[in-house]
This record gives structure tokens, C-alpha cells and sequence, in this order.
């Protein structure tokens, strides 16, 4: 669904720039329509690397589609960076990652601060270092809760962290699980070996295709408040998920 190109953590700060200029000779190039999503995570723009990343996107001829803000801790990082890409007339959107305690605070005003955003992202590993917890689901429960409550809120997907260990697929298999059922639209991978397991568990399966198909449809010709389909109650809030559910199969052409 989309890659991203690392600028921030996974770079040593002496390769910083050498990283950035090779990075944006990336989007020199005309990208395919391939519904893959590119972006590219700058450093924190509280940081002198954010900054020069920022200001080397601003005057590109062809900026990347979008970039990944890391570390967001108000909803004015957001603006600038907004206000700064529309005076340079770039329509790079805007994917922002919550990872601090400040952040975790504001979501609720960051998700809504740019009508450029199109995601939220759990920081899950720093997060757990701000909050001075272990990095397992349970502690972090309520921080993502809240991510998925403020994207949820204005509008966005919202992404969970990557799963670390590579060696354990099914672990990660129950963690995607878990987070989907919280209300999070995918979860991160660092290796293409896990992307197949994550795309099957955010992707629903086709007899759930099939039964929201024919809920739509029977709901549609009751034209009642509710009706019932197989003992089950159905109203319009349960309607929201089953057009939800069709609208990613149309995307995927089920």
C-alpha cells in the first residue's frame, strides 16, 4: 500500500546528508500508477537535520508525494510544515507519526491541523520509552487507543508501529489482530516477508465481502431505520463498517 524512504532514525547523522540527496533523486523519476503510496520520513523538524531535510523539499522541482513527520509534538509543527509546502506550491501530503507523550496529548489537535494529513502513525517503540514502559500491547493500550480515538475522529487512517521481531511471524500475526480490532487501518512492516501476513489480516476476507454486500443490499431496499438479516439486528451505525468493507473490496477490485 505504500513504502517509505528513511531519513530519520535508520540513518547515522554522518550520512544525513548523503542520505537526503540520493532519497530525493528518487522522485526525479515519473512514479508509476501503481496505487503504492510514497513518502519519504524527514527527522524531526525541532532539529537541525529536520530542518535542512524540510528546506531541500521546499525547493525541489519534483517533491515527494508525501512526508512522514516524526516526533509531532503540537499541532504548529504541522501548520508550518503546511503553510511552508503551500508557499512553495508543492501538494505533498502529510503523514504524521505520534510518539511523545506531548503528542500523545495533542493527537486530538493534530489530527485536525492540516487538511493535508492523511495518517496517523503509533509510534509504539518511543512512545514506550516516554512513557518509561515496556513496548508490549497491554501497556501501551490506552496510547494507541487514543491515536485510533483522534484519527478516527478527523478522519484518517491510522497506522500501527512495526513488529520488530523478525523471527516471530505469528506474534505479529496477533498484534496486527489486536490493533485492527482497536480501530487501526494497517500496521507497519521493516522486512517484505511480513507484508503479506499484515495485508491478509487488514484485508477483509471474502465471505465478509460477500456478507456486507448483501446487508447493503437488503438494508437498501427495506428503506427502514433497521432490519434484521440473519437474527441479527442491523442499523444504520452497523451500516457505516459493511460500506466500509465494500468500499475496500471496489479498491481492490473484489
Amino acid at each position: 500500500d505504500m513504502v517509505c524512504v528513511e531519513l530519520e532514525d535508520g540513518i547515522a547523522p554522518k550520512d544525513k546528508s548523503e542520505a537526503r540527496q540520493k532519497a530525493l533523486k528518487l522522485f526525479q523519476k515519473t512514479q508509476a500508477n501503481d496505487g503504492v503510496e510514497r513518502i519519504l520520513r524527514i527527522n524531526s523538524i525541532r532539529e537541525r537535520f529536520g530542518i535542512e531535510d524540510l528546506n531541500s523539499i521546499l525547493t525541489a522541482k519534483t517533491p515527494p508525494p508525501a512526508i512522514m513527520m516524526p516526533k509531532v509534538r503540537t499541532p504548529d509543527e504541522v501548520i508550518l510544515v503546511d503553510q511552508l509546502l503551500s508557499e512553495a506550491k508543492h501538494p505533498t501530503r502529510i503523514h504524521v507519526i505520534i510518539e511523545t507523550n506531548e503528542g500523545l496529548e495533542a493527537a486530538h489537535d493534530i489530527a485536525r491541523s492540516s487538511k493535508r494529513i492523511d495518517a496517523l502513525f503509533f509510534g509504539g517503540v518511543d512512545m514506550a520509552a516516554e512513557l518509561r514502559c515496556p513496548n508490549t500491547f497491554d501497556t501501551l493500550f490506552y496510547a494507541r487507543s487514543r491515536v485510533a480515538h483522534a484519527s478516527a475522529l478527523a478522519g484518517l487512517d491510522v497506522l500501527d508501529v512495526p513488529y520488530l521481531d523478525l523471527d516471530d511471524p505469528e506474534g505479529m500475526r496477533i498484534e496486527a489482530q489486536r490493533v485492527r480490532d482497536l480501530g487501526f487501518t494497517g500496521k507497519g512492516s521493516i522486512h517484505p516477508k511480513q507484508i503479506a501476513a499484515l495485508n491478509e489480516v487488514f484485508t477483509p476476507t471474502k465471505d465478509q465481502i460477500t456478507r456486507a454486500r448483501r446487508i447493503i443490499s437488503e438494508f437498501e431496499a427495506a428503506n427502514t431505520g433497521l432490519v434484521v438479516i440473519d437474527g441479527k439486528l442491523i442499523e444504520k451505525p452497523v451500516m457505516r463498517e459493511m460500506y466500509r468493507i465494500n468500499s475496500i473490496a471496489d479498491r481492490l477490485g473484489e
